[in-house]
């Protein structure tokens, strides 16, 4: 079997920041798929940076050892020409699109290439048609769900036809359902002899999928498995190694803790909102109790989001009303009171280094600087107490944001996807924090597509589907709730 990435004695260190990558040594046959976990923060991602060419020649610092693709030596493959070898997909699809429509997005690589106008078309076209995105050609990229821009970045790779895919976290930000829909276009390049090598902490959709598992922690690989010892793992053992489950089945439910006696704090009456003619809130009405724990699933553009900006005064709604503590409350009598977090967390960090972005518009005091090194170090965050925020991992800005929730002890928080990114550890860290918030009774709505974070955190589910509350109910078991979010 042909050899087409090669990585020799390789190790890195980012400018200013300690080494992120030691001694790696791998090899990556044609056709196979294989997948890059472990520990946020552990190299991954900066992994997948080496393998396409980002670092050293973008993101810039001290590189040792050799990457070879198709026998080659990186270092003498011109960059323009490295998208001849390497398609590249990144967490946030918007980060690498150059076009406003999805068709100009596909064709953007091609006329970099020089392809004439007939060719680019072809490849533009059949390229939709394979990945089903025919239809939305026309389309403003910025206003599509998560899981189309995942798809048009994909297609985007997929139009220059290169040997190999390179994927960071393509999952982090999708529903299960497409999620689902990742899986079986990934599964039809692996046919074609595709190699694919993804840096991933969600697995359940890879498990029929993966060739290998390679989990990196500290910057060095530490394990290899393939899908069925990974599968096989002990639960201690899982948790041990931070790694999410291969299988969603039989993941345990979390007791309903919360005082079923007391009486509404956060009340949802006749909520609306519509941008134009598209209804994103439809009449959502519901209630919270003091201590509860709630998930807000459903699928990509359900409203989810377009709910925790306004119920935390963000973004004011047509009609409906909020009320706390028995008092009706205008959008702007909100903020503060209802703390949300959002999925973009790049911008709502403002601080320095951490400590700075926690005492934020707060008096610092003693006190107040004891209890920010608290939160810092209970979110596994205190060793990069002097980093900028920028410099964190996806994972780490996640728990930073959390911490800043944490810091101003709202009543009531909305956490927005707050576990993308997050390996099984640090997930785990994450819903103790917001369990324990549960406890001193603040009342948490969590917007998640993450069935293990919401099993173990949430004992309630509010299912929205175009911008309507769909269902309202207890959460009884895993299977309840995979049914409700795929």
């Amino acid at each position: 079997m042909q050899t087409v990435i090669e990585i020799k004695n390789l190790s890195f260190a980012y400018e200013g920041v300690k080494e992120q990558l030691k001694n790696i040594n791998l090899t990556v046959l044609k056709g196979e798929v294989v997948v890059l976990t472990g520990p946020s923060g552990g190299g991954k991602s900066t992994l997948t940076r080496v393998i396409n060419g980002l670092v050293p020649y973008f993101y810039e610092g001290m590189l040792t050892g050799d990457v070879l693709l198709m026998g080659k030596k990186l270092s003498d493959i011109p960059s323009w020409e490295r998208g001849r070898y390497v398609g590249n997909v990144f967490q946030d699809p918007r980060s690498q699109f150059f076009a406003n429509e999805v068709a100009g997005e596909i064709a953007f690589g091609c006329e970099n290439y020089g392809m004439n106008h007939k060719e680019i078309m072809e490849s533009v076209e059949h390229t939709a048609r394979e990945l089903k995105i025919a239809d939305i050609l026309d389309e403003k990229v910025r206003f599509l769900s998560y899981g189309m821009r995942q798809r048009v970045a994909i297609a985007s790779a997929r139009a220059m036809d290169p040997l190999i895919y390179v994927m960071d976290e393509p999952s982090a930000n999708l529903d299960m359902k497409a999620a689902q829909n990742l899986a079986e276009i990934l599964l039809g390049l692996k046919r074609e002899g595709k190699t694919i090598f993804i840096a991933e902490h969600r697995l359940h959709y890879l498990q029929d999928i993966a060739d290998r598992i390679i989990y990196l922690r500290d910057g060095e690989i530490a394990a290899e498995f393939l899908p069925r010892e990974a599968a096989a793992l002990a639960a201690g053992h899982r948790g041990q190694l931070g790694l999410r489950s291969m299988t969603l089945e039989n993941l345990p439910v979390l007791p309903d803790t919360a005082d079923s006696e007391q009486d509404a704090l956060l009340e949802v009456r006749g909520l609306n909102k519509a941008f134009g003619r598209h209804c994103v809130a439809d009449d959502l009405t519901f209630s919270c109790r003091p201590g509860e724990v709630i998930a807000v699933v459903g699928p990509n553009a359900a409203g989810k989001s377009t709910l925790g900006k306004m119920l935390a005064g963000l973004m004011k709604e047509d009609s409906g009303e909020v009320s706390f503590a028995k008092r009706k409350l205008k959008a702007s009598g909100r903020r503060g009171l209802i703390w949300y977090i959002m999925q973009d967390l790049d911008s709502q960090l403002f601080g320095e280094d951490l400590m700075n972005e926690l005492l934020t518009g707060q008096k610092r005091t003693p006190e107040r600087e004891e209890r920010a090194k608290a939160i810092l170090a209970s979110l596994n965050l205190v060793e990069f107490m002097e980093q900028h925020p920028m410099t964190l991992s996806g994972g780490q800005k996640q728990r930073l944001a959390l911490g800043v929730a944490l810091m101003n002890e709202s009543p009531v928080i909305i956490l927005d996807e707050p576990t993308s990114g997050l390996d099984g550890k640090n997930m785990q860290n994450v819903s103790r924090q917001i369990r324990l918030l549960a406890k001193q009774g603040h009342i948490i709505l969590m917007i998640t597509h993450d069935i293990e974070c919401a099993l173990s955190t949430c004992s309630r589910a509010l299912h929205l589907q175009d911008g309507r509350l769909a269902d309202d109910f207890k959460i009884e078991s895993a299977g309840q709730l995979l049914a409700v979010m795929r």
